[in-house]
């Protein structure tokens, strides 16, 4: 029998709780749920008011993975959503988790969370920017700190507040608070920025994906600015091996980082980090961080 919750009013029908789906921890689908609840507040603070995409993978990661962005069959009337253009003539809905509700609904999936920069309502006009750092084994996230650190400084120089978290794979995400700027503007800034990295750090950071440039190097990933990509949610647990967690975290802990277990974080350790730290990503949905990119509208 499926037990029924009550969650802020709205019945939800949690299914297959002791189901293992991290068999290298031993975590399950109730300690995903209880998990979600727990970072609830920081995560909403971040996936407010935006489309959001689901990476569901309900047996596991080792099992099959789905990517949706559309409404999963069965979603419930009560869970919002908004229309997103697919292409200049049309729209379809996504999802927006907009309460605690919503969250376990979707945690009930199984699922990453990936959202845009743009909230619902601008599409394509982007209040952030992300620069994806992917590193080429044998390259780990330390090589990824390094180019983190050069780009945090080439971005102060241009009067733009970056700040860190773990992608909760093998590299690190920068996200810049911005005025609402067109997602093709973003783009183009984060393309130069990147070549200027490659240019600057060329034993260690590379613009473009091809593979055979990768190797011993940081892939400076821009293209998630683009107004139809997307980028896993802040607190998203991933779809990995284990129940890792893309986590922000300090510049302090990006400049100490010497190895990359170091910048590791599972679903465990996310509720003491924001007992001790607080949200370190609070800032992006602070208005008076946001920043102009040079040449952008006043």
């Amino acid at each position: 029998m499926t037990p029924i919750t009550m969650v802020e009013g709205r019945r939800i029908a949690l299914s297959n709780l002791d189901k293992v789906l991290y068999p290298e921890t031993g975590f399950t689908k109730g300690e995903v749920l209880h998990y979600y609840a727990t970072i609830a507040g920081p995560l909403l603070a971040h996936v407010h008011d935006r489309p959001v995409s689901f990476l569901r993978y309900p047996d596991g990661p080792d099992g099959q993975l789905f990517f949706t962005k559309n409404p999963p069959p069965g979603t419930p009337d009560w869970v919002k959503t908004t229309p997103v253009p697919r292409s200049d003539d049309v729209s379809a809905e996504q999802v927006v988790i907009a309460d605690m509700a919503s969250l376990m609904w979707a945690a009930n999936l199984v699922v990453e969370i990936h959202t845009p920069q743009w909230p619902a309502g601008s599409p394509a006009v982007a209040d952030r920017m992300v620069l994806d750092l992917d590193p080429g084994a044998p390259a780990t996230v330390v090589e990824c700190c390094a180019a983190a650190l050069w780009l945090r400084e080439r971005l102060a120089a241009d009067g733009l507040h970056a700040y860190a978290k773990t992608s909760g794979s093998k590299g690190l995400h920068l996200a810049v608070p911005l005025k609402p700027t067109p997602s093709a503007q973003v783009s183009a800034y984060a393309k130069q920025l990147a070549q200027e990295a490659e240019r600057e750090l060329p034993d260690l950071v590379v613009h473009r994906m091809a593979k055979a440039l990768r190797p011993g190097k940081v892939f400076v990933d821009h293209s998630q600015n683009a107004a139809a990509k997307t980028t896993a949610a802040p607190y998203t647990l991933r779809a990995r091996a284990r129940p890792t967690v893309s986590a922000p975290v300090s510049w302090e802990e990006v400049e100490a980082c010497r190895t990359p277990a170091a910048l590791v974080f599972l679903a465990d350790d996310i509720a003491p980090r924001l007992e001790r730290d607080g949200d370190l990503f609070g800032p992006l949905t602070d208005p008076d961080r946001a920043g102009r990119l040079p040449g952008g509208p006043p």
